[in-house]
């Protein structure tokens, strides 16, 4: 049994910025993550950047872009939050603390656009941004002498009063998290974590879906976790699908960063011709919503497979020196895009929704909180804008940081009410690969078809028949089955898909990236 002050379940960008900042006011920091490689997160594959801010800037403007983007529904007080704080964040941690490498031109840092801004205000790392930023934070983290890190772990539930206390009358008491239950994937036994305070920073859900841009890891831990512990959820609908993603057969769905468009990429036909004036104002950096159903439109009327990014708009001296880590990509597949098109396809990118938190990052369950991609503050509403969700996971996880120390004496206070190890005797059965592999594949399916950029009544009640077996018999299965972490994975992939599908089937109107065919959109 493991105990520390501040247990944080992932180590993207949100989890370590959470980290340092509690690390900095002398408590003390335990963070797992669920791979040997610290670096390996949904913030890692960032390509684009961070929006900092520029000389034409304003918050008016950036609160503006967003709820703009977000199609009525982000929470405008929580905008304004990222728009006032956001630029300080950004600077204390990232340029002066951690000396994100971000790239300057004549000495100053280099502003770039992306789909849905006015202006230029976002800086980047050339295409590598998460990679550098990664680098720089974990090699940071790893020098505080108040931080410790467990990899190789997964987190398998959150430990609560109401759940696992042998308290007879914890149903009568507040709801509390008092830690996680976690899996060492290396000899598959159970470790017991207390904590006076947890904070979820699990990233993303991408891999119940056919095609995503998230890394393999990205498999819905924090929401189900989050729900099996009582923690409220919204705006699960809202998955937001990336337009340009490269096809191919070998890519894995490559991102193609949405700053080639910014800098004056075009989508085009295979017959070169645009097609984005017909579709928004903005034309190819329209919202992320809009580009999406405008190429899969496009494919269906054409009877294409792909649509083609256009980069023939800009030098190749720029591509080179903007984008080298996708020209080299794009070379090992035979694609050199300083003379080519770029074959590209939507694909899942990130949900706008999440564990509800307030201003602070708090849960509804006492002493826990959720930060980044996991959680939903209200920024993103019903369609993120380009370049926030750094923004919002360095703003919402100093936040976090600075309530836990402001309200340390109540969190600190008091004893673990008898949480007791974890209960697995007995268990001798064995994990089948062939089963896990093909319920994957029928997750990925069923989430594409029925749940995925374009929905519809008949496809969703398709999806809750699908996922409701499905989730018996992986439920069966873990519980007859000695652990490991793909089990755990499949489970909470199943459990957050069915969280995804219920908020598709009960929100009857289309707004953002959540499409209805058969149900009018808000305008």
């Amino acid at each position: 049994m493991q105990e520390t002050e501040i247990l944080i379940i992932g180590c993207g960008i949100a989890g370590l910025t959470a980290a340092l900042y509690l690390a900095d006011a002398d408590r003390q920091v335990t963070v797992i993550t669920k791979t040997c490689d610290t670096q390996e997160s949904n913030s890692r594959y960032a390509q684009g950047g961070i929006i900092y801010t520029s000389p034409e800037d304003s918050q008016e403007k950036l609160v503006s872009d967003t709820c703009n983007a977000g199609a009525g529904l982000c929470l405008e007080s929580a905008v304004a939050r990222m728009a006032e704080e956001g630029p300080e964040a950004v600077r204390e941690l990232l340029i002066e603390r951690c000396q994100i490498p971000f790239t300057r031109e004549n000495g100053e840092l280099h502003l770039t656009a992306e789909g849905g801004h006015t202006i230029r205000r976002i800086i980047h790392s050339e295409d590598r941004t998460g990679l550098s930023i990664m680098e720089a934070m974990v090699c940071t983290a790893r020098q505080h002498k108040k931080i410790t890190f467990y990899t190789d772990r997964m987190a398998i539930d959150l430990i609560t009063r109401e759940h696992h206390s042998d308290d007879l009358m914890a149903h009568y008491k507040k709801p509390e998290c008092f830690g996680a239950y976690v899996l060492d994937n290396r000899n598959r036994t159970v470790e017991t974590f207390l904590a006076r305070t947890t904070i979820l920073a699990t990233g993303g859900l991408g891999q119940m879906y056919r095609h995503t841009t998230n890394p393999n890891i990205a498999t819905g831990d924090g929401y189900a976790m989050a729900i099996r512990a009582g923690a409220i959820l919204i705006n699960m609908e809202y998955t937001q699908f990336h337009p340009t993603t490269l096809f191919h057969p070998n890519a894995d769905s490559y991102l193609i960063s949405e700053a080639v468009r910014g800098e004056g990429a075009v989508l085009v036909t295979r017959d070169s011709r645009e097609f984005m004036k017909k579709y928004h104002p903005m034309q190819s950096l329209a919202p992320r919503d809009v580009v999406t159903r405008a190429i899969l439109d496009e494919m269906v009327l054409r009877d294409d497979a792909h649509v083609f990014l256009d980069l023939s708009a800009i030098p190749s001296d720029t591509i080179l020196a903007r984008f080298p880590g996708i020209h080299q990509k794009l070379l090992d597949f035979g694609i050199d895009i300083a003379s080519q098109p770029i074959p590209v396809v939507p694909a899942f990118h990130f949900s706008c929704g999440g564990v509800r938190v307030n201003e602070d990052s708090r849960t509804n369950l006492a002493r826990l909180y959720a930060v980044g991609e996991v959680s939903c503050t209200g920024v993103h509403g019903a369609n993120r804008l380009a370049s926030t969700s750094l923004l919002e996971s360095v703003v919402w996880s100093r936040r976090a940081a600075r309530n836990i120390c402001e309200h340390w004496s109540e969190l600190s206070g008091g004893v673990y009410p008898g949480i007791p190890g974890w209960q697995d005797k007995g268990l001798q059965e064995e994990f089948d690969p062939a089963l896990i592999s093909q319920d994957w594949t029928s997750l990925k399916n069923t989430m594409w078809n029925y749940v995925g950029p374009i929905r519809s009544g008949k496809r969703l009640r398709r999806a809750f028949s699908s996922l409701r077996r499905l989730s018996s018999d992986i439920e069966e299965f873990y519980r007859d089955t000695r652990l490991t972490r793909s089990i755990v994975e499949l489970r909470n992939a199943v459990t957050t898909g069915f969280a995804i599908a219920g908020a598709a089937w009960r929100n009857r109107r289309s707004r953002g990236c959540h499409f209805r065919m058969d149900e009018p959109e808000l305008q």
